[in-house]
């Protein structure tokens, strides 16, 4: 069996932000196991707010890790652990994040100060690094936006600082669909010191549609311009669609059902967190879900609003409120609509929210009085995966917390669910407003069948978790297709 550092590795870096490293590293995790590889995911740093929880052996509470390396975990068929991601940002405010450090909360940071904090932060991704090649044959890493960003290349954790310290081999990965690849991964050998350059073995094209064959004038233009080796041209993957999603940039995109469609309508958050919650719901033939951005109104055919987590609830309380969606959510309530809160949104449906902490900025506010509960945010967080209870619907669940705060009142009398034996949540007497900690709920099948089948959607037959696995392995094959899977495994060392 390798040790840690015998475990051979190869690296997937971009030449710029989504485009689409995530689901190569999943479907390179899932080729590798279906060859009887044992195999893990890693990334040294991750910026986001869809976060997961990984077991730590011999805790009460998890730790947070980003919820793109839980589904490569997946795909490699192994637990999640913290040291899959050592070091997660999720973003408060436009220029500070909170820091979790190997699964823990180290504090928040404001972008200036966290460049000078991150060269601190190398000796724990080290020490993850370690640890995670133990027993296994194969880690596949992923970088972070581009290696390009000469400018933080001094203190860079995520990409080359990560590569050379660990001696990783890279492979870049451009994305056609954008436009403009073969200057940008030409671009990127320009720019790109020596010690740096040394470290690309070869280079992936992704998301190309049509005929592959009308590239190979650019790949021999890449080739020419800088030395590297294609691996190969990776179409648009279809199912990746079905798979979670990290970056928020796919918010902007409705999902619309085939037919007549039950509309769900999501408040497009400032710090939106977990926003995979909704996938389960997206994955419904007859249902629509539309994140609405700010400046829009929710439409007056909304059947479900779903607001969904937050890392600020207090500012996002706010900004729910300068754009009227406040109005528009109690106005589907009165057409007789639901209204489903979870985490941060189950704690802005209250009367109020308390800081006594300063956590956010400290004070009282206003909810939106849909529950009568209040909210105290508390400095403690609950991280931890958890078995639940559907009270409305008798039906299993399973899922995770991750919050700060503690929610009472007389209408957690009535708790949605159950957790870990422990009423949660809280309903009106209507049952038409609820909400819970629970993240995950509408990823159970049943639950979620009895809950649309309340709103007129009938039919419904999707297994969520085999959806995914299904993708999983569709993107696999597809990867084995159009990647020379051998050459890039060779090159891993």
């Amino acid at each position: 069996m390798s040790s840690p550092a015998k475990a051979r590795a190869i690296m997937l870096q971009g030449t710029g932000s989504d485009v689409g490293k995530t689901v190569l590293v999943a479907g390179l995790c899932r080729v590798a196991r279906n060859r009887g590889l044992s195999v893990r995911p890693f990334k040294p740093q991750n910026m986001s707010n869809n976060a997961a929880v990984a077991d730590i052996p011999g805790e009460a509470m998890g730790g947070e890790i980003g919820r793109a390396q839980w589904l490569q975990a997946l795909a490699c068929g192994v637990p999640p652990t913290v040291d899959m991601n050592p070091v997660l940002l999720k973003p408060q405010s436009d220029i500070g994040a909170q820091v979790v450090v190997q699964g823990r909360m180290r504090g928040q940071a404001e972008a200036r100060d966290y460049q000078t904090l991150k060269a601190t932060l190398m000796d724990a991704v080290m020490e993850s690094w370690q640890r995670l090649g133990q027993g296994a044959e194969l880690v596949i890493v992923e970088g972070a936006g581009s290696p390009a960003e000469i400018n933080l290349r001094s203190r860079d954790i995520a990409n080359m600082g990560f590569a050379t310290r660990a001696d990783v081999p890279v492979v870049l990965v451009g994305d056609i669909d954008r436009g403009g690849v073969i200057a940008s991964v030409a671009g990127t050998h320009l720019i790109l010191p020596e010690e740096d350059r040394r470290m690309i073995v070869g280079y992936l094209i992704n998301k190309f549609r049509g005929d592959v064959s009308l590239f190979d004038e650019g790949l021999d233009a890449i080739t020419l311009f800088t030395g590297w080796r294609s691996f190969g041209v990776v179409p648009w993957l279809r199912e990746a669609a079905l798979l979670p999603s990290e970056d928020s940039v796919v918010l902007e995109r409705a999902v619309r059902g085939e037919g007549p469609a039950c509309k769900v309508a999501v408040p497009m958050l400032s710090r939106i967190a977990n926003f995979d919650d909704l996938d389960p719901l997206k994955a419904e033939s007859e249902v629509e879900v539309t994140f609405v951005p700010p400046g829009r109104a929710i439409g007056d055919d909304t059947a479900i609003v779903v607001i969904p987590g937050s890392k600020a609830t207090i500012s996002d309380l706010a900004m729910l409120r300068e754009n009227g969606w406040d109005r528009d959510i109690k106005a589907v309530r009165r057409r007789g609509g639901r209204v489903v809160g979870l985490c941060g949104g189950y704690q802005m449906l209250g009367r109020t929210v308390s800081d006594p902490h300063g956590i956010e900025g400290g004070g009282t506010v206003e909810g939106l009085g849909l529950l009568d509960v209040e909210t105290v945010l508390e400095p403690e967080k609950t991280v931890r995966n958890v078995a639940g209870f559907s009270n409305m619907y008798e039906e299993e669940l399973s899922g995770y917390e991750i919050h700060l705060g503690r929610t009472t009142g007389p209408d957690t009398l009535r708790p949605p669910v159950t957790i870990d034996g422990v009423p949660d949540g809280a309903a009106s007497r209507d049952g038409r407003v609820w909400g819970t900690y629970l993240h995950g709920v509408f990823a159970a099948d049943g639950f979620r069948r009895r809950f649309l089948a309340e709103l007129g959607v009938r039919g419904q037959g999707t297994n969520y978790r085999e959806s995914i696995e299904t993708a999983l392995d569709a993107i696999a094959a597809h990867l084995e297709k159009h990647i020379d899977i051998n050459a890039l495994l060779a090159a891993a060392r």
